[in-house]
């Protein structure tokens, strides 16, 4: 039985200031980059304070920049997209039952959120290299779960925001 998304209900509020549309894990991990990142660029001209001030400045900066990616990703908006939209993608055999791809499309998105400063080149590497784990009961390989990972992890690209 499928469940209905309640837009009184289902606004992902901020914890500290109760708007919608928060997305603690987006924000975390750009922050968590973004720290470390300009941390060690500061750290290396400052040393140990630079370091410790600009983890803080970095931090808040990746933040914000982790919690936009986010932001623009609604894991329920693309699983439905995907759902929708899937069997007219070239990389999927006629007949085959979304839950094949589903885990792929959801590995895409997820890690466009959590690698929002990284292009796909960079990242792919890496996500292939991951995907046995990740890939649950799709049984899908790398090389076809691929394009279906690349698609859901560009689509945020392609649709503009409401």
């Amino acid at each position: 039985m499928a469940t209905e998304r309640n837009p009184n209900t289902d606004t992902n509020r901020d914890p500290i200031t109760g708007a919608p549309g928060a997305h603690p894990v987006g924000t975390g991990l750009g922050a968590a980059a973004g720290g470390a990142a300009a941390g060690a660029a500061v750290g290396t001209v400052a040393g140990p304070v630079g370091t410790a001030v600009g983890a803080a400045v970095g931090a808040v900066a990746g933040g914000l920049v982790g919690k936009g990616v986010a932001e623009a990703i609604d894991p329920t908006a693309e699983a439905a997209y995907w759902e929708a939209n899937y069997a007219s993608r070239p990389y999927v055999a006629p007949g085959t039952d979304y839950a094949v791809y589903a885990p792929a499309y959801r590995y895409g998105w997820e890690s466009r959120a959590r690698f929002a400063d990284r292009s796909w080149n960079e990242v792919s590497p890496e996500l292939a290299a991951d995907w046995p784990t990740l890939a649950g009961k799709s049984g899908l390989s790398w090389d076809r779960a691929e394009p279906a990972v690349r698609d859901a992890w560009h689509r945020p690209d392609r649709t503009p925001p409401v």
